[in-house]
């Protein structure tokens, strides 16, 4: 397993999404209306799938340049990352 260093973006992102979910947080304090509420909800799921995504590829690309360097096969990495991001949804 190769271990994965987070680059400032990916943190980046999560941090943009900590706040789009505070965001979320407020308007139900507010009683903002539950279709405002569900539409910032799936911005905030949406924006959370794109960075896992961004995570696996990254990832992946690693870990598949690591194993052709080895003489090893990637297609078992390739099948569990797209596993995971089925998972994911």
């Amino acid at each position: 397993m190769v271990l994965m260093k987070y680059d400032k973006k990916v943190i980046h992102r999560l941090n943009r999404i900590e706040g789009q979910i505070r965001g979320i947080l407020k308007m139900m304090d507010e009683q903002k209306d539950c279709r405002e509420v569900v539409t910032q909800m799936s911005a905030a799921r949406n924006a959370l799938d794109r960075t896992a995504a961004l995570i696996v590829s990254d990832n992946l690309e690693k870990c598949i340049r690591n194993e052709q360097k080895n003489g090893e096969d990637s297609e078992r990495l390739i099948k569990e990352a797209v596993q995971l991001l089925v998972k994911s949804r």
